[in-house]
């Protein structure tokens, strides 16, 4: 029964990872080398991924100063997860990712949407389009719903007992909070985190438009390597660094997850 998955995989994720692997530790006559992902450490593309780890734990954190007391409300509101209301916050995850950013695009440009209705009451326009600021906001606009969904299951799970219990034996709401609920909701934050910081590294596409291609982060890089300039090696090479990362949050969240399942 498990033989088409695993096909799949085998395809589609196995095989194009060695590719990245053998591209990315190879030079063009075939010899293995380390020259590609050392490359890493030349200044323009060392500025290029600590600008993208700055702006994807900005992100991060405006996501989940967001997502944690929307997450607290709809858990008290004790809702199904067929709900109306739960489902508005899936919706947007209907729609297509480039679309949702570049209706973006259109509302922050210099005579966008925004900017016209300022003019229109009289007050200052914002200049906000080819900015990090606008490279901060498709990030959030974009990932929120993968940061509220599993602190929002990580809350609903809680047990109210154990709630009742600790303010029963007399701990207080800041109490409750942060020796139950936050402790017992950290898998969930953990969660979330990654889901939002590992796509927000490595975007290319939310920072070529809201950016105009004017600030470069490492995803932007890699892709330009594969696309533009064709140099297959070094794009692939500058891969292993991002999946290097991307494994340090996968450890982290297997961590969190044994942690939180001995609470």
């Amino acid at each position: 029964m498990s033989s088409p998955y695993i096909a799949w995989a085998v395809i589609f994720i196995l095989v194009p990872l060695g590719m990245v692997l053998y591209y990315g530790l190879t030079d063009n006559a075939g010899s293995f080398t380390f020259q590609n992902v050392a490359r890493i450490a030349e200044p323009g593309y060392m500025k290029a991924l600590l600008r993208s780890i700055e702006l994807s734990l900005i992100s991060t954190l405006i996501c989940f100063i967001l997502a944690y007391p929307l997450g607290l409300i709809l858990s008290s509101m004790k809702l199904e997860r067929d709900t109306f209301l739960v489902t508005l916050f899936i919706l947007p995850m209907w729609m297509n990712f480039l679309l949702r950013t570049l209706t973006w695009m259109t509302l922050l440009e210099g005579k966008g949407v925004i900017n016209t209705v300022l003019t229109f009451l009289h007050l200052p326009t914002i200049n906000i389009i080819n900015t990090p600021g606008a490279i901060i906001l498709g990030m959030v606009y974009n990932f929120l719903p993968f940061m509220i969904l599993p602190i929002y299951n990580a809350l609903s799970r809680i047990d109210e007992n154990v709630i009742n219990a600790a303010r029963d034996l007399g701990a207080g709401q800041l109490q409750t909070f942060l020796r139950i609920i936050l402790p017992l909701s950290l898998p969930g934050i953990i969660s979330g985190i990654t889901m939002v910081f590992i796509p927000a590294l490595t975007t290319f596409a939310i920072s070529t438009m809201l950016g105009g291609s004017k600030i470069l982060l490492i995803g932007n890089i890699i892709e330009q390597q594969f696309t533009q300039v064709y140099d297959w090696h070094l794009g692939s090479g500058l891969s292993i660094v991002l999946m290097i990362f991307i494994l340090i949050n996968m450890i982290i969240e297997n961590l969190a997850d044994k942690e939180g399942g001995t609470i």
